[in-house]
């Protein structure tokens, strides 16, 4: 009894430092930069910079049919899917736009720019400049499914109107953590506004 205890309180501790360490490497990787312009009782209003992003679509509208694939295959070019074999840091947070058609994007981290970037094997991944913007997002703990995304689309919709806030309608789910980290992870709904005024 004693011997399965030790076990027990072993794999639990061995969980947690593990768990630890995989919280640290997310809160270490580059983010896409904001300032939050204001803060509402349920969902901010930020203000995004200009950035590069490498992109796929996908011809699903779900995120149990987009997620796996779509982040596979970007994964796959930032991990050395490429021309010359080059690995390039991820970056947070994978962002999927999800409609009648779907696309997945992760952020080129900051001081690459395009004709530095080398070419993907994949034909499907390409290369988009987004500019700066202005977006509302709430945010959600747990695992991201479809259900949890729309319940959380539906609530900024509703949150916005009663605030008096125009957008544009074209909603995207921004996820932080990796697959494996089980612990404080942070999940978001977003959609730009119009004519925000600061």
């Amino acid at each position: 009894m004693k011997v399965f205890l030790y076990i027990t309180l072993s794999l639990v501790v061995l969980f947690f430092i593990t768990m630890a360490f995989i919280s640290k490497s997310t809160r270490d990787t580059e983010q896409h930069k904001y300032v939050v312009l204001k803060s509402f009782d349920e969902f901010e209003v930020r203000q995004y910079e200009a950035a590069l992003f490498s992109s796929v679509k996908l011809n699903a509208d779900t995120y149990d049919k987009v997620s796996g694939t779509g982040f596979r295959m970007l994964a796959g070019y930032i991990f050395g899917g490429n021309e010359t074999n080059e690995k390039i840091a991820m970056t947070s947070p994978v962002t999927m736009e999800i409609d009648d058609s779907s696309k997945m994007s992760f952020m080129v981290p900051a001081g690459i720019d395009i004709e530095n970037l080398p070419t993907p094997n994949n034909k499907q991944i390409y290369f988009e400049q987004k500019e700066e913007k202005i977006i509302a997002a709430i945010s959600f703990g747990g695992w991201a499914d479809d259900e949890k995304i729309e319940k959380y689309k539906l609530k900024l919709i509703a949150e916005l109107a009663k605030n008096n806030l125009s957008h544009t309608g074209k909603f995207a789910y921004l996820g932080y953590n990796p697959p494996f980290e089980v612990i404080n992870r942070r999940n978001e709904v977003a959609v730009e506004l119009i004519n925000f005024t600061k």
